[in-house]
């Protein structure tokens, strides 16, 4: 993660003043990649639990994308290998101190998963609050998925930053 720079087409590049917002810019951009790195590993390792493996049938069983996995796995056993999943993406994402091309495919897989999530607020039966109208949610499950709009928008900026890193090699 480079600082910021001014290109100087007649000599090189030229380092940038750090001011305020450079460096909040920077700690907005170390934060998202270190927050969802925490994220993945701590709901990845919750995943090898039987109490998280419990929490998700309502919304896998309900998923016209991945309702069928119960036919293929237990729930124990389908919670573990999403759990190896998550804390795998953790740690590409973390792999951004080593290679952006690691988080790339951390924030590319990511963003996967967090569309895939956002798609159980259309299939899982209470999300919606009838007696309150629209936007009426329910807090869970309703507004634990919705909070995936930012966390699908982080996911997606850690993919971009890397790409851009790569880009400019």
């Amino acid at each position: 993660m480079k600082t910021a720079s001014i290109e100087n087409h007649r000599t090189h590049s030229v380092q940038a003043p750090s001011t305020l917002g450079i460096k909040t810019m920077a700690l907005g951009t170390y934060g998202a990649y270190f927050a969802l790195a925490v994220i993945y590993f701590w709901f990845g390792a919750m995943k090898f639990t039987h109490y998280e493996a419990a929490g998700l049938v309502p919304l896998v069983s309900n998923s016209p994308l991945l309702g069928w996995v119960y036919h293929l796995f237990s729930v124990d056993t389908f919670s573990s290998l999403l759990g190896v999943l998550e804390v795998s993406i953790g740690v590409l994402i973390a792999g951004r101190l080593l290679s952006p091309r690691l988080s790339l495919i951390g924030g590319v897989l990511s963003a996967g998963l967090f569309f895939t999530t956002l798609s159980f607020m259309f299939s899982t039966p209470g999300v919606i609050e009838p007696g309150l109208g629209f936007p009426g949610i329910s807090v869970a499950p309703g507004q634990f998925l919705l909070k995936d709009i930012g966390l699908l928008a982080a996911s997606i900026f850690v993919a971009g930053h890397s790409l851009t890193a790569l880009e400019n090699r």
